[in-house]
């Protein structure tokens, strides 16, 4: 057994949905500082460009935008990428959108919104980048898709974005879902739920709300990026071979110790 390498991840290829900023954002640049070949999607071709110019000093990191709200979107994202790679150890999907209104106002638009882009979306691209997935992987060294769940999915929010909380609890079943269909293909599905991390989605609990939110927090903390890279350094590594179907929360305690 060499230790020394089980959480190596470098000369892998990666790619992550919502890469421009928030959650996303902290897993391109973890990835990348890891010599991960990585690959980052989101809608703002401005954004996504900006931030792998940057990270292209470091390592080797590729644009590619593009809006997985609709099918057709998410069929250009799996064809852009094949025009660079023709293996896909790692698929993060990361991207995802929020509603927030009170029960009896919440706009049908709203709610479609946010089931597009948080469950539709994952699973089409994961559909379409499979045949990439699997041909990156052996029996040892599976290819690794990884679900962006949320804490939400897990307990009820305090706040009234229902088609959030549901597409969350949506994303983590469809992570074992899947993950049972392709497990003896030598592919692992895995789903992280994040608690409270800095992101343009939580900013408003960080204004208005911080010290509420954080005194419910068992750890006493928000999120850092330290805490998601490395639950995805492990999941992508040789250590996260044998895991799958599972949903890690990523915390503080805040779903499982109240």
């Amino acid at each position: 057994m060499d230790v020394s390498r089980l959480f190596a991840v470098d000369g892998k290829v990666a790619l992550v949905t919502g890469g421009s900023r928030g959650i996303g954002e902290m897993l391109v640049r973890g990835l990348v500082a890891s010599g991960v070949r990585t690959y980052l999607s989101s809608r703002s071709v401005e954004a996504c460009e900006e931030l792998a110019e940057e990270l292209s000093a470091a390592g080797h990191c590729v644009a590619l935008p593009a809006d997985l709200s609709t099918p057709e979107g998410c069929e250009a994202l799996a064809a852009a990428f094949g025009e660079h790679e023709d293996r896909l150890h790692v698929l993060v999907n990361n991207a995802g959108a929020t509603w927030g209104a009170p029960l009896g106002e919440y706009p049908a638009e709203g709610f479609d919104k946010v089931m597009d882009t948080n469950v539709r979306a994952p699973f089409l691209l994961t559909q379409a980048l499979l045949p990439s997935l699997e041909a990156a992987a052996t029996s040892e060294d599976p290819g690794r898709v990884i679900m962006i769940g949320s804490i939400d999915g897990l307990v009820v929010p305090s706040f009234e974005s229902y088609a959030y909380s549901a597409s969350k609890a949506a994303i983590h079943m469809l992570t074992r879902h899947v993950g049972k269909a392709v497990a003896s293909r030598n592919v692992t599905v895995n789903a992280i739920a994040p608690g409270l991390f800095p992101s343009k989605m939580t900013a408003f609990l960080f204004d208005e709300h911080e010290a509420e939110v954080v005194a419910a927090i068992p750890r006493g903390r928000a999120g850092t990026p330290e805490d998601l890279v490395g639950t995805v350094i492990y999941l992508a590594s040789r250590a996260g071979a044998y895991t799958t179907g599972a949903v890690l929360p990523v915390d503080g305690g805040y779903a499982t110790l109240r």
